[in-house]
């Protein structure tokens, strides 16, 4: 076990044109057998989303289904593609550093559009989750690489506590929170041996 693994940490140069903007979202190294394993959960979680609020009685409005099913999509695909070994060559390459993880990462700002569409404008949920990611994503990216894992692993376990107990859980969004943790957290933001397929 172990034999003849490979690790690639510098990617190729992405293609141009519309290809090129798929390599720089996924990795230029994506394989077959990554982007199946993670668009199948993520068009699933799509659907589920808003299908639970409808069977379920939950009286969301339109744009609520929507961006319930947008945030399955993004989140569930998130968790898995941002774990993948393309998206560990690509996003952790020589010369992205922790001012480009903070960037990704303070662009989601995914519980705005909770506060103001399921919440009523309590932007007391938005300060408090979003300001833990940050928090977060500051505290994992000081601490020495040996540590980050158990780091982040520790601190994703205080925000499904945060989002459980502190944050009041929206019906049908239950998963919200822990899934957007895990996402940006664990899968993206720590540096991972991108190990390359067998040839």
């Amino acid at each position: 076990m172990g034999e003849n693994i490979k690790i690639r940490w510098i990617p190729p140069e992405p293609r141009s044109g519309l290809k090129g903007a798929w390599d720089k979202f996924f990795g230029p190294t994506l394989t077959t057998s990554e982007f199946w394993l993670g668009i199948i959960p993520s068009i699933i979680a799509a659907i589920a989303a808003p299908a639970y609020a409808f069977y379920n009685g939950l009286d969301w409005s339109i744009w609520q289904l929507l961006i319930a099913a947008l945030f399955a999509f993004d989140l569930t695909g998130g968790v898995i593609f941002n774990a993948s070994s393309s998206a560990k060559c690509w996003y952790h390459r020589p010369g992205m550093g922790a001012k480009q993880s903070l960037g990704f990462i303070s662009a989601h700002v995914h519980p705005l559009l909770i506060a103001w569409l399921w919440l009523d404008g309590d932007w007391s949920y938005f300060v408090i989750a979003y300001g833990f990611l940050l928090l977060a994503t500051v505290l994992i990216l000081k601490t020495p690489l040996y540590l980050q894992r158990p780091l982040a692993l520790t601190l994703y376990l205080v925000g499904l506590i945060l989002g459980l107990y502190v944050l009041s859980p929206i019906r049908g969004l239950e998963w919200f929170l822990p899934v957007f943790y895990l996402k940006l957290l664990v899968s993206h933001l720590l540096k991972e041996a991108p190990f390359q397929p067998p040839e």
